[in-house]
């Protein structure tokens, strides 16, 4: 009787250590994917801004046109990989996508930036500097929100990666590992971009 009772203590013991595991599986998966909205939110703003900003420059820029389309464009593919990745954020694909897609979009932005210094009117116009600033300030949203997605990506990794949870992770539903977030120029601009206009 007496040995019954403790092997089923055990049991007991080892189910409840077994949905601890499952259950902090889990609060670290919707983690990382609270933190890839919270990156969604600043890139969709990032977007948004975008246009308004071309649009600011078209008419000083009307030769300058070719940079101005490759700023939209680039605009839109990244739209079209955050779509992407807002459906599965952890995907490497996705990850992979996104990241080059953002990273076309800085060095687009960086072409139109080096264009618009031959453009001092524009440069002082009211519209301009108060773009720059929300871009600024959105490029430095962006980056914190990427690092909170980054370590909350790394955080669940590990976790499943540890003894004991590697046997059950894939067991539970969370057998790949998430993928980081890394813009494809990100060894090249270790900082936001600098928008000065």
């Amino acid at each position: 009787m007496v040995s019954t009772l403790i092997l089923l203590a055990i049991i007991a013991i080892v189910v409840f250590y077994v949905i601890g595991i499952y259950n902090k599986l889990v609060t670290l998966r919707n983690r990382f994917k609270n933190a890839f909205a919270q990156i969604e939110v600043q890139l969709k703003r990032r977007h948004d801004l975008i246009p308004n900003l071309v649009e600011t420059a078209k008419g000083y820029m009307a030769h300058e046109r070719d940079t101005l389309e490759a700023v939209i464009n680039a605009r839109n593919q990244a739209v079209t990989g955050l779509k992407a990745a807002a459906a599965q954020p952890g995907d490497a694909g996705s990850m992979a996508r996104l990241g080059s897609a953002e990273g076309l979009l800085n060095s687009a932005l960086g072409r139109l930036n080096v264009t618009l210094e031959a453009y001092p009117d524009l440069k002082a116009s009211e519209n301009m500097q108060q773009l720059s600033e929300e871009l600024s300030s959105t490029e430095n949203k962006v980056a914190f929100a990427r690092q909170a997605f980054n370590d909350s990506v790394m955080e669940y990794n590990t976790y499943k990666q540890t003894f004991p949870p590697v046997f059950f992770a894939a067991k539970f539903g969370h057998g790949a590992d998430a993928s980081l977030l890394e813009f494809a120029d990100s060894a090249e601009i270790q900082a936001a971009p600098k928008v000065s206009f």
